[in-house]
């Protein structure tokens, strides 16, 4: 299973990993994202590259 690593305290909530990912696995709640269908990642790394504040370092596989 994998997940996207989300450091809220950089996040500026604009949405822009949430567009860019395939799978539906992020939303914004709060001003924030977080991640809410964590079975649907794929670990495609979308979500790392387009983040405009680096608040996604990057995708776990556990």
């Amino acid at each position: 299973m994998a997940h996207p690593v989300i450091e809220t305290d950089e996040c500026i909530g604009c949405g822009i990993c949430v567009d860019a990912c395939p799978q539906e696995v992020l939303e914004v709640n709060g001003g924030v994202v977080e991640v809410v269908n964590e079975d649907n990642c794929i670990a495609c790394g979308d979500c790392v590259e387009e983040c405009p504040m680096g608040a996604i370092p990057e995708v776990v596989e556990e």
